[in-house]
């Protein structure tokens, strides 16, 4: 297939084994109002029938093959993708709306080298939750908005990619040093993505913590603050364990109160 190289997104999902979830991904996808996007699907070799729907993509371009991990299909998109702006959509995961990337690319045109908004998130048990973004600014305690919620200028991005040595926190540690080099980050008041739960990051969280607390040092952060923010994380953790619903109830309040007033 001959990929538009003029298309102003590159969505890019990565799955292997999840022929559901890319289905759903797929609708999503296929569904938006704005079709100024190339879609490209980086697929691991599943062996589930993933592969016998990909006549039903027919404007995704695909590959398929055996890969080192998710971070190393990621960066196989990114070296494929040929758009202004990068979104992850990876397979379970959806568009907030069908006028997601509509609504984004009226933001395009002052060419910030990030973009990004809220999120719901869907639980393994079916519900979901809004989750309020917090500024780019706040990037030192931790990534602030799910990754599906994140465009990312390409051009800006440059030779930049995923460091395979994480195996949580390549995202976190990708986006706090792009935004280490490049300080442009536009917010917009509305959910990007219908991001689903369960995934790596969340059946890991102490090694996402303790990747991030490696990120964080090498970036620069003092230790102080660095071992502050990693026990406000823990803590965090737990209540959210504990309580999902007190823990959502106070992460938006705190949002809508605090950090963008």
């Amino acid at each position: 297939m001959i990929i538009n190289q003029e298309k102003l997104f590159s969505i890019i999902t990565i799955t292997y084994n999840n022929r559901a979830g890319l289905k759903k991904t797929a609708q999503s996808v296929m569904t938006q109002s704005c079709t100024d996007y190339e879609w490209l699907i980086i697929d691991g070799d599943s062996t589930d029938g993933t592969q016998e729907d990909f006549s039903d993509y027919p404007q995704a371009g695909i590959t398929s093959e055996p890969d080192r991990g998710i971070y190393d299909a990621m960066n196989k998109g990114i070296d494929q993708a040929t758009g202004k702006y990068i979104i992850f959509m990876n397979a379970g995961d959806q568009f907030a709306h069908q006028d997601t990337l509509q609504t984004i690319r009226g933001i395009t045109t002052t060419s910030p080298d990030l973009i990004f908004g809220d999120s719901f998130e869907e639980t393994e048990c079916g519900e979901k939750y809004y989750k309020c973004a917090k500024p780019a600014s706040q990037i030192n305690r931790g990534l602030f908005t799910h990754h599906q919620s994140i465009f990312y200028n390409r051009p800006s991005l440059g030779s930049r990619r995923y460091d395979l040595s994480y195996k949580i926190a390549a995202d976190y540690h990708l986006t706090l040093n792009f935004l280490r080099n490049h300080k442009s980050a536009s917010y917009i008041s509305e959910p990007i993505c219908i991001f689903e739960g369960g995934g790596i990051s969340q059946k890991n969280i102490r090694l996402g913590r303790e990747e991030q607390f490696r990120a964080r040092k090498e970036g620069g952060v003092p230790l102080g603050e660095n071992i502050f923010i990693s026990q406000k994380q823990k803590a965090a953790s737990f209540l959210r364990r504990l309580n999902p619903k007190l823990f959502w109830a106070i992460k938006n309040w705190h949002r809508n109160y605090s950090n963008f007033k």
